[in-house]
């Protein structure tokens, strides 16, 4: 590394300190993390772009602000001039990562894979600039491969070192099957590493073991190997669980902005700084500032809230609705307003209608059960009056406004 930063100029040493400082803030582990800044060192002295990969395995793709920690820094690399590399692993996505899964996954059939890529695609660019990412298809090598090429493949790692994954260490304990191809996923994604000869990948931490792969299999091919940058795991709503559309935690960034400035406004305020961190665009020096008058007890921990509520909904709608979806929270949650516009819905049911049948109806909630406990707690309004009695018969009237919780309201059309 010496060697490297003695032939940089004093202002190019300057541009790699830059660079660094931006590239590490939020990060949770560098695999090595001296080998970066001599990446880095070597991109500024050469004026060569770095190559920056993230794989992909298109089987979810409603693209939540977990899912962004990972592409906002992508694009802190590609905002200062390195080339992104999205691999979309059509092949391997047929057989599924088995990382953290007790079971083996179901395949994607082809059909599914496209589509899910697709929608990635589209949901990204809100994120990275995709006129300037290099799209891949693991397939495009992967199924070039022929037996002999496989069984070499194979042969570069032993069983012992695939062993040592915590998701089959786990399944072989509790007597849970493995079946063999799901060894071969982290060959194949290390073996992509090789093919795009890439400097840096990133992943969440999740991604561990599947990273590391990358640099194990450039070294067996006589490539230089690759730096792991993991992501830390955001917890979702609860504050508890990872971030997840199935537990129903998450903040989507396709929802709209008053649903998205009032999910930010329950995060825990023991998470606000993390998710200031990891998921807006406020430089270091903002975030510095926020984070000294938090401690200071300069700033309210819920006016904090509401600039990081504000700057989520201004990222992905923009300033206008941003402001917008600001008035509506105060009118609506701080003052006790109902909103100037409700989703309106049609009913053709029955004129009467018990309480509990008609919010399962309305899809304001799962259950009766459900909404058994929620009027229980006081968190149904009819017109702006709570309902107390789960028994309650509702005559269905033009305009009767529903309501739910806090956020969730709809206006009945007859």
């Amino acid at each position: 590394m010496n060697e490297v930063m003695k032939q940089l100029s004093a202002q190019q040493l300057k541009e790699v300190e830059r660079q660094m400082a931006i590239y590490t803030q939020g990060v949770q582990e560098i695999i090595p993390a001296r080998d970066l800044e001599v990446k880095v060192a070597k991109s500024v002295l050469e004026n060569r772009p770095l190559k920056i990969k993230l794989g992909l395995d298109p089987s979810a793709p409603d693209v939540h602000l977990g899912h962004t920690v990972v592409l906002k820094k992508m694009r802190q690399f590609q905002d200062n001039g390195h080339k992104i590399q999205l691999l979309i692993g059509d092949f391997t996505g047929k057989i599924g990562d088995p990382t953290g899964k007790s079971v083996a996954r179901k395949p994607l059939t082809d059909e599914e894979v496209k589509h899910n890529a697709k929608t990635y695609f589209e949901q990204f660019g809100k994120v990275m600039d995709m006129d300037k990412v290099d799209l891949f298809y693991n397939s495009e090598w992967l199924t070039k491969l022929n037996f002999e090429d496989v069984i070499g493949l194979a042969g570069k790692i032993t069983v012992a070192r695939l062993m040592e994954r915590d998701d089959f260490e786990e399944r072989i304990a509790t007597g849970k099957p493995i079946s063999l191809h799901e060894f071969f996923y982290p060959l194949m994604q290390g073996y992509d590493s090789v093919v795009l000869e890439c400097d840096i990948e990133l992943g969440g931490t999740d991604q561990h073991f599947n990273i590391l792969m990358g640099r194990h299999y450039q070294e067996k091919f006589g490539k230089e190997k690759q730096v792991a940058m993991l992501m830390p795991l955001l917890e979702g709503l609860d504050g508890v669980e990872k971030m997840s559309k199935s537990k129903k935690n998450y903040i989507g960034i396709d929802e709209s902005p008053n649903e998205m400035y009032g999910k930010a406004m329950s995060i825990p305020d023991e998470l606000m700084v993390k998710y200031f961190e990891l998921v807006t665009d406020l430089s270091l020096e903002q975030l510095e500032t926020m984070k000294h008058d938090l401690e200071a007890g300069e700033l309210h921990p819920r006016d904090a809230k509401m600039l990081l509520g504000k700057t989520i909904v201004r990222m992905y709608h923009g300033e206008e609705a941003a402001e917008k979806a600001e008035h509506h929270f105060v009118s609506v949650f701080q003052q006790g307003a109902v909103p100037d516009e409700l989703p309106v819905v049609e009913w053709k049911g029955s004129k009467e209608v018990l309480i509990t049948d008609l919010l399962v109806e309305l899809q304001m909630l799962s259950s009766k059960s459900e909404a058994r406990r929620m009027i229980a707690n006081r968190g149904v309004k009819l017109n702006g009056e709570k309902v107390e009695d789960t028994t309650l018969k509702v005559t269905m009237t033009d305009g009767l406004v529903v309501q739910v919780g806090k956020r969730k309201f709809a206006k009945i059309k007859i």
